[in-house]
């Protein structure tokens, strides 16, 4: 080749592979936005796993907090979000099935403004009270909330949550109400109880598992249909006699609407890896995770849709009860 024709192409050599390098996912820090406040259930699941994500990436994945109105902020902000694979969201039951029953017009809509990527797997909800407190049994706290209307506080993750809705669940199964105080995540609403502020939580056992398991707050039930090994000393609100609350929170990481095919197959392999390695399993046991199997993004679709039927009436008769 004649030098002038080699100098020609020596440029278009050497561009290429950069203009290739830049089209690959991720080309920069990737930002997993989590609806809630530091110390929650969302919290602990995916700051454990965007570790590995770094590795397997070869990029940050950075945990970025939006709480507000019970995890709708957060989720609406990652709907908004380009689709390049850069946002990625951590979500659970309260933005994807409860907040579209309670919001008229919320900023997303949970079949149209995501690609869904995987479901982690779900938790019961915890009723628990201080641990030195007078109240040791669910028959004690209806006793307690029975003495007058809104006697008894319970805090949650937020106006929406699983958590807020299965309290009012439960309340409306004993014939008794009680007063919500919402707050900004979990570790709110315990301190809140620790602190004397609010008689009791109703929560994701995940983010108070530990705080069961130390003593400071006193588990009263679990809304789950048995027992769970991270507490199990606390009985299932079936067992308390009112099988009617049973109740359960659900996490999944979602991308915005539009999502590239390859992006969500090449984290739906790895997070599988992950999630199925020893200490991951020993990790989920410990809070109290459950397996849901492992759903394709259009199943999870699916299963997002029916929780949000399943959830409507409770949203409504919380509403006006």
């Amino acid at each position: 080749m004649p030098r002038r024709r080699l100098l020609l192409a020596a440029p278009a050599i050497l561009v290429a592979p950069a203009v290739r390098a830049q089209g690959a996912w991720p080309s920069r820090p990737v930002r997993i936005l989590n609806p809630y406040a530091p110390g929650g259930t969302s919290d602990i699941v995916i700051r454990y796993l965007a570790a590995g994500m770094e590795r397997a990436f070869g990029q940050p994945f950075i945990v970025e907090n939006r709480p507000g109105a019970g995890g709708a902020v957060g989720t609406a902000a990652a709907a908004a979000a380009a689709p390049d694979g850069h946002t990625l969201l951590i979500t659970n039951t309260g933005p994807l099935a409860v907040s579209v029953s309670m919001t008229p017009a919320p900023n997303y809509d949970p079949q149209r403004s995501f690609s869904y990527v995987t479901l982690f797997g779900g938790a019961p909800i915890l009723c628990a009270v201080k641990g030195d407190g007078p109240i040791r049994s669910m028959a004690d706290y209806k006793a307690a909330a029975a003495v007058r209307r809104d006697a008894v506080t319970f805090g949650s993750s937020g106006v929406g949550s699983v958590g807020h809705l299965a309290g009012m669940l439960w309340a409306q199964e004993a014939g008794v109400e009680l007063l919500h105080v919402p707050f900004r995540g979990a570790a709110d609403a315990q301190q809140s109880v620790l602190g004397s502020n609010t008689v009791s939580l109703w929560d994701t056992l995940a983010a108070h598992a530990g705080g069961v398991r130390g003593g400071g707050i006193r588990g009263l039930a679990v809304t789950s249909e048995t027992r769970v090994g991270a507490v199990p000393e606390v009985p299932t609100i079936v067992e308390a006699g009112f099988p009617g609350a049973v109740a359960s929170n659900w996490f999944l990481l979602a991308g915005p609407a539009g999502l590239p095919a390859e992006i969500v197959e090449r984290l739906r392999q790895h997070l599988a890896a992950a999630m199925a390695e020893p200490a991951a399993r020993e990790r989920w046991a410990g809070i109290g995770m459950v397996s849901l199997g492992s759903p394709t993004p259009a199943e999870i679709a699916g299963f997002v849709a029916r929780e949000a039927a399943r959830w409507a009436p409770v949203v409504r008769a919380s509403a006006t009860g």
